[in-house]
């Protein structure tokens, strides 16, 4: 009883602490490098080989910038997937925004927001060239114009940040039209598109007359058909809104809004709400500006869930993306942003309500090598996830993994390949069960290769057992652990989703198979029902945390092969087939039973 007990507390140590443990660290690697002002990088849904980067441009062209993630490490493209031309470029004037539509893979296109010569702002729509998925290229000529946006007075505050919702809309994020204090008000006047968050449907047009403005209004809209309010407007009272995100699984949106002389700011929207205020110009912040426009910290306005001041070389917040990659489980759900001017780089983590725990990520994000991160523009994704930096001095990063633990070799750290259910360790004794040794002999198939047949020609996938359903192939038995160890658990998977399973051990077996229930049954001489379980999922496991071990059950029940002694003992799993239809013969049987697994211990 002395083994079974130390098992138990093993496999608990062994989950706290063992190379299954969560990761403790992250960096950053270059990945492209030599790029003419960088402000983003995105891709399209399910296009995990390209990453985009916008090439905010100079003079009247900017660039986009095509990064092939298929070599290691990537490739960024000589040839500009487009150069986008009769822009103005220059400070914060460029090509700003890039996003692809939600159905690029079937019609190419994608749109960017860029400033055209006179200071006014515009999405456009191009078309990739075929095939969308994989082109090294766009068509130029296919631009049309989506939106203009009036931008007369100055140069700065442009926003630029665009993106579809997971409602399929299209969100446009725009600067108040500049100067410091919005001098004209327009963040809080619903007749301007300055200083607001629009949300169009770009699969319509509701102004056929107007070649500028080719959209419809989403007729969920919060101010459609509120008198001297234009339509498109989603939030408004943002002050120059410079990088926005939707939470790839929750659908929240993050926006990081540029303060004015002492305040920088992130604000987060719930999923579906809008008609919010950000509080531009009477709030910085928290911080009451003394300006019209609103009653600051009023009951309409929302304040933001961060907010930060100009110390410590802080001037300019970058939002950023809550992590929902695979590479880096431990850090998942954590929002990261960052200072343009100080370059820091931080995380938090968001409780639905509230921040909590922020984090200065700046020395561990650290590249090394002799390259930094200096004049942070953005961040973005990839399709899986992935988080980068980009450095306005022409670098593009990645966030990527600390030392790993990688048995099976997939790139992935072990503890991350459990937790997404990729990867198992039923046994518990920190080892991903792929990546043990083969402890155990499968025999007694029924896919034919046993001499007795499936009772009703209900034959399994190679390695099963006998089929008990169209949709599992039959069960399959394996073992987890060493036997030297003590430390084997029985997974027997391929059945239906939740039906009980019992696990059988026998002294003997029948190579030939006997038919028993709709399946065959190996397992002979002096016969043990070890364990009794559901499965879940249609995968069941014995023995769980806390029972005791195959060995030590066996003995339990009068079969003695603890302690250990070169004893052989055949396995098989059998359980309930609720579909009694599948397998008419023999007349009314719902048994069914696994491969066999022969264990020398």
């Amino acid at each position: 009883m002395f083994r079974s007990s130390f098992r138990s507390t093993a496999i608990v140590l062994s989950a706290l602490a063992g190379p299954l443990a969560a990761q403790s660290s992250m960096h950053t690697i270059r990945v492209a490098s030599g790029v003419s002002s960088p402000v983003g990088v995105s891709a399209p849904v399910g296009d995990f080989n390209r990453l985009f980067i916008i090439e905010q441009g100079s003079g009247s062209t900017g660039r986009l910038r095509l990064l092939d993630l298929t070599q290691n490490p990537p490739v960024l493209q000589a040839t500009p997937y487009l150069t986008v031309t009769s822009i103005q470029a220059g400070g914060e004037e460029g090509l700003l925004g890039l996003a692809f539509h939600p159905d690029f893979a079937n019609n190419g296109y994608f749109f960017v927001y860029n400033t055209i010569p006179g200071g006014n702002n515009r999405v456009v729509r191009y078309r990739a060239n075929a095939p969308f998925t994989s082109s090294t290229s766009a068509d130029p000529t296919s631009a049309m114009t989506v939106m203009t946006i009036n931008h007369p007075s100055f140069s700065n505050h442009n926003g630029g940040w665009i993106g579809f919702g997971p409602d399929g809309y299209l969100y446009i994020d725009t600067g108040d039209g500049g100067s410091g204090n919005d001098p004209s008000n327009n963040a809080q006047n619903l007749g301007s598109r300055l200083g607001k968050q629009m949300r169009i449907d770009i699969d319509g047009d509701d102004f056929p007359a107007d070649t500028g403005n080719n959209y419809a209004i989403p007729p969920t809209n919060p101010f459609l058909g509120v008198t001297g309010a234009l339509p498109e407007i989603w939030h408004y009272g943002l002050r120059n809104p410079w990088r926005a995100s939707f939470d790839r699984l929750t659908g929240d949106q993050w926006i990081g809004d540029v303060g004015q002389g002492a305040i920088e700011e992130v604000d987060f929207v719930p999923a579906g709400v809008g008609g919010l205020n950000f509080g531009w110009r009477c709030t910085e912040g928290n911080n009451c500006t003394g300006l019209s426009g609103c009653v600051c910290n009023g009951p309409l306005l929302t304040p933001p869930v961060h907010a930060y001041p100009h110390t410590g070389g802080n001037c300019t917040v970058v939002g950023g993306y809550r992590y929902h990659g695979s590479a880096m489980c431990s850090f998942q759900g954590l929002y990261f942003f960052a200072d343009y001017c100080s370059a820091h780089i931080w995380s938090f983590e968001w409780d639905g309500t509230s921040t909590q725990h922020l984090t200065d990520r700046t020395t561990e994000l650290a590249p090394g090598g002799g390259l930094s991160i200096s004049s942070i523009s953005s961040f973005g994704e990839d399709a899986a996830g992935e988080l980068y930096v980009c450095d306005l001095g022409g670098e593009v990063f990645k966030l990527v993994p600390g030392p790993i633990v990688d048995c099976n070799g997939n790139g992935v750290h072990d503890g991350c390949d459990l937790a997404s259910g990729a990867s198992h360790d039923w046994n518990g004794n920190g080892v991903l069960d792929e990546c043990e040794p083969t402890l155990a002999t499968p025999s007694c198939f029924g896919d034919g290769t046993t001499a007795t047949a499936c009772p009703c020609a209900n034959n399994g996938a190679a390695g099963r057992g006998c089929e008990n359903s169209d949709a599992t192939g039959g069960a399959r038995l394996d073992g987890a652990g060493d036997p030297a160890n003590d430390e084997v658990v029985l997974v027997s998977s391929g059945e239906l989703p939740s039906v009980l399973t019992i696990f059988l051990q026998g002294d003997a077996a029948n190579p030939a198979g006997a038919v028993f229930g709709d399946g065959l049954l190996c397992v002979s001489g002096v016969q043990k029902l070890l364990y009794v379980k559901h499965a879940s999922a249609g995968v069941a496991h014995a023995p769980e945390v806390g029972e005791a071990s195959v060995t030590v059950r066996s003995s339990q029940l009068g079969d003695q092969i603890f302690p250990l002694s070169g004893a052989v003992r055949r396995y098989q799993a059998y359980y309930r087939d609720p579909a009694p239809n599948y397998c008419s013969a023999p007349a009314g049987s719902t048994w069914n039973v696994s491969s066999m697994l022969t264990i020398t211990w």
